[in-house]
């Protein structure tokens, strides 16, 4: 397909091999944005989002967290439109905002009645090249940064365990960094870091948009290129290597914090499918946390909470479409009376079984049956619709890989999960964290924060 002005690639591919699945039309503008169509006129509504291909993961050390508080900042102004504009402007049209920062990506969405869409376009495609930094926003979301940090993280133990363990299992992988920075890195960002940062990355040939809901493609493709095709792309920096180094033996830590319940983390170095050199087994590893973590009858909430009643809670995970290298984690908080060492002890026997016994027809079959079930119901939001094909497409991925997955995880074999388990689950790639709990200051909450996952919502 040739429209005058510029060229554009058109592909349409299906989303999976089974019949009925959505499709995807993929364009290219000339000056390198790429545009991804996926029609569902189930409702007259349209989510849109921007994803540009930086995130934590890019960061260098002194200025970690400078994607998360660019993130805020492009929420105060352009030359075009003051603080606070693009928020009323969208609220006024009857939409929904947000962004998110995560290691691999920063991403920006609106949801909004379908006629809206350009008013969508215009504001991103001007914050994209036009975004105006100055001292007195700066001076101001700076602090509401710092505070985010200290009540997301710094008061919340789990999350500030979290944190440390990441520091600890990662050698040289930017993942050992947290996403909203560490403390004195993120009081130390200046105006000038953040200009340069915003120079270095946001421009159209390192940003996806995507468009899923009730539109047509090629109505879609005039208003990208109205809004979108006259800005000008940049020489983006060249991404070195970073390759986490092997582990060469078993990591421990304890950490002593004010909390009211003592919790375990452990996580084992693995591939994602972006650096495995054979895919099948990052699939193989995907099956494993759910047999491990699949619901109900999954291996940890069957086995450790309700039946030796070992766990108050125990969960596995996996990030089959991270950038890096990463880790097969596990994590829980042993029941009143049982003590992390014993929780240890006892996931670390369900690994055992995963080693050296052949997972059953049965389990994977329910993770199997969970898959698909899940596939289908998440069909029914254009916002995550969205979603899987931004985070595969700014990984690296490619969006097509969103299509292949319930296939992939169907064609995985019992043997396929045991190598796996062997080759990765072992002590030499483990790191272990045990949070010790110390007494809680007067008049401190009696609750426990949850884990917290990648990215950071404004």
């Amino acid at each position: 397909m040739l429209l005058r002005g510029f060229r554009i690639a058109l592909f349409l591919l299906p989303f999976s091999l089974e019949a009925g699945e959505p499709q995807v039309f993929e364009f290219r503008l000339d000056n390198g944005l790429k545009v991804l169509v996926q029609e569902d006129h189930r409702a007259p509504v349209v989510v849109s989002q921007v994803w540009y291909k930086v995130g934590a993961s890019y960061e260098h050390d002194g200025i970690t967290g400078i994607s998360h508080m660019l993130e805020h900042m492009m929420f105060k102004g352009t030359q075009k439109h003051p603080p606070g504009e693009f928020s009323r402007i969208i609220a006024a049209n009857g939409g929904r905002e947000n962004a998110f920062t995560g290691q691999d990506y920063t991403a920006y969405f609106q949801m909004l009645e379908k006629s809206r869409l350009p008013v969508s376009f215009e504001l991103e495609a001007d914050r994209m090249r036009y975004l105006k930094l100055s001292e007195v926003e700066f001076a101001k979301e700076h602090q509401v940064v710092l505070e985010e940090r200290r009540l997301r993280t710094d008061d919340q133990p789990r999350s500030k365990m979290q944190e440390h363990f990441d520091s600890v299992a990662y050698s040289n992988s930017p993942y050992k960094n947290p996403v909203i920075g560490w403390p004195e890195d993120v009081a130390g960002l200046t105006l000038e870091d953040l200009k340069k940062w915003y120079g270095l990355w946001y421009a159209p040939n390192n940003a996806t948009l995507i468009v899923v809901g009730d539109v047509k493609p090629s109505e879609v493709l005039k208003e990208a290129k109205r809004a979108f095709g006259g800005l000008k792309p940049s020489m983006l920096p060249t991404l070195k290597s970073q390759a986490e180094v092997t582990q060469l033996g078993l990591r421990r830590m304890t950490m002593k914090v004010p909390a009211k319940l003592p919790h375990l983390v452990m996580g084992y170095k693995t591939p994602s499918l972006k650096t495995a050199a054979d895919e099948k087994e990052a699939y193989a590893l995907e099956v494993a946390a759910g047999i491990l973590d699949g619901g109900n009858s999954a291996r940890l909430s069957s086995r450790l909470v309700r039946g030796q009643q070992l766990a108050a809670a125990a969960g596995a995970s996996f990030d089959l479409s991270a950038r890096l290298a990463n880790l097969f984690a596990l994590e829980g908080t042993p029941v009143e009376g049982k003590t992390v060492d014993v929780l240890e002890a006892a996931l670390k026997e369900e690994i055992r079984h995963l080693r050296d016994e052949l997972v059953t027809l049965d389990e994977l079959q329910r993770v199997k049956a969970q898959v698909l079930a899940s596939h289908v119901f998440q069909l029914d939001s254009t916002f995550y619709q969205a979603m899987q094909l931004g985070t595969f497409e700014t990984v690296g991925l490619g969006w097509q890989k969103v299509g292949e997955y319930v296939d992939k995880v169907n064609a995985v074999t019992a043997e396929e999960v045991q190598a796996v388990a062997r080759k990765y689950l072992v002590d030499e790639g483990l790191t272990i964290a045990h949070l010790d709990p110390q007494p809680l200051p007067e008049g401190a909450p009696q609750t426990d924060d949850a884990a917290i996952g990648g990215g950071h919502v404004r």
